[in-house]
């Protein structure tokens, strides 16, 4: 239970900095990334399990490239849903599926396991 308290404001941390480094991707507050993380982790159980077993042939050419645009897709799916969290359109989810990849692994790295 613990270990999901702690991804889940990993998570919304993560979409804080990327927030500060992507223009075009916006968050109101920590708690509308509270809110956004949940999200974004609901639909990537769902929808984005669903994409991501559909499209595995497309990833496989891609060397799994594709994926980041599923992620790309799940962002923009969350930024409709939960206000306060705006981007301004594909490329800038596409940029920020990478950056927000890049950011949560290296923040992952530094907890303790």
């Amino acid at each position: 239970m613990l270990y999901l308290l702690i991804n889940w404001v990993v998570s919304a941390v993560s979409l804080m900095i990327v927030a500060h480094l992507i223009s075009g991707f916006q968050i109101q507050s920590f708690g509308t990334a509270l809110v956004a993380a949940l999200v974004i982790g609901l639909i990537n159980a769902t929808l984005g399990l669903v994409l991501k077993i559909v499209t595995f042939p497309l990833t496989i050419v891609t060397l799994g490239l594709f994926v980041f645009v599923i992620n790309a897709i799940v962002l923009l799916l969350a930024s409709k849903l939960v206000s306060g969290f705006l981007i301004a359109g594909f490329g800038a989810a596409f940029v920020a599926a990478i950056v927000l990849a890049v950011v949560h692994l290296i923040l992952r790295a530094l907890l303790p396991a």
